[in-house]
């Protein structure tokens, strides 16, 4: 194991053996608390194909905005169907590794500030737990599927407070991209898939010690879940409900893993994920445009107007709204 892995180990497998059984949100959050982040929410969502609980941490900056500074909040959303697929599956899932990359990086920026290293900027984590979500069929191997819809998803994992979002997800069942360990996507800003960020590309190869890799998407990846398109799996699904630019961080295999497999998270792959998470907290002191082209972005929509339809709607009233599930 290469020593960069090792830098974020540690948490990661204390994520991973916190998640890896019956557990819920209210024992997650006092595990983060008891590492000293204090702003830990755990909240159940029910629907009547079960329940998962929704967990969001805000970490405050130095200069973030909790701060009265100016650097970007980055929001780092945790995406997976569920941490297990129980009765069904016994153990952690492949899936989970979006919630463990969530919950390893909250307590490695915890260990962090203990030490008296903090980040310039405010920092909001988001995912949910489930240990007993359910699946469903599809080619070329099951996906796992949610006890929640995607728009409840997004409502509570994605804060109108993120300026930007990195959206961390398992992707391991496609024979797309045929790599071992983490790829990013093209930024994504208002139903517009922008250029690789080179500023990103640079922290990837830095916190892997190898050349990028890109996880390619496309335009029925940035639509909303539910319309019948494709979609490669709900690594870009924060972007429908945000006009920030979003980032995906596929942890990714070199053969076809389904989402429900069991034994089949690689912890230095996810330490990787999480060191890219970090070390794009720090770099974000330099503004949104390690994200994108401002500039760009403005050109575009002068010559081709606005892509927000790609949104679906799903982008007005979503965040932060009750819809009366809450246990």
């Amino acid at each position: 194991m290469c020593l960069r892995a090792a830098m974020a180990l540690k948490q990661v497998m204390e994520a991973s053996e916190l998640l890896d059984g019956n557990v819920n949100g209210q024992m997650v959050s006092e595990a983060l608390r008891a590492m000293g982040l204090k702003d830990v929410e755990a909240r159940t969502v029910r629907s009547d194909r079960g329940s998962t609980d929704f967990i969001r941490v805000m970490i405050r900056g130095t200069e973030g905005r909790t701060s009265a500074g100016n650097v970007p909040t980055l929001g780092i959303v945790g995406r997976l169907g569920g941490i297990g697929a129980r009765p069904e599956r016994i153990g952690l899932v492949s899936d989970a590794d979006g919630a463990i990359t969530a919950v390893a990086t909250a307590m490695k920026i915890a260990q962090m500030a203990q030490k008296g290293d903090h980040l310039p900027g405010d920092v909001f984590i988001a995912t949910h737990i489930c240990p007993d979500a359910p699946t469903i069929p599809h080619h070329p191997v099951p996906f796992m599927d949610s006890p929640v819809d995607m728009y409840t998803l997004n409502k509570h994992e994605v804060s109108e407070d993120m300026d930007a979002i990195i959206s961390v997800d398992t992707t391991k069942g496609n024979r797309i991209l045929n790599h071992r360990g983490i790829a990013i996507t093209a930024t994504v800003k208002s139903g517009y898939i922008m250029p690789v960020s080179e500023d990103l590309l640079d922290i990837v190869a830095r916190v892997t010690g190898k050349l990028p890799e890109v996880l390619p998407i496309t335009t029925f990846d940035v639509t909303p879940y539910g319309n019948g398109l494709p979609h490669i799996n709900s690594i870009m699904q924060p972007s429908v409900a945000t006009a920030c630019p979003v980032v995906g961080v596929a942890i990714t295999t070199q053969t076809t893993v389904a989402g429900c497999a069991t034994g089949a998270s690689h912890e230095a792959d996810i330490a990787e994920a999480v060191r890219f998470c970090i070390e794009t907290a720090k770099e974000l002191k330099r503004g949104l445009g390690i994200f994108y082209d401002q500039s760009a972005y403005e050109k575009a929509i002068s010559l081709y107007g606005e892509l927000k339809v790609l949104q679906d709607g799903m982008l007005e009233g979503l965040v932060g709204e009750g819809d009366g599930s809450n246990a």
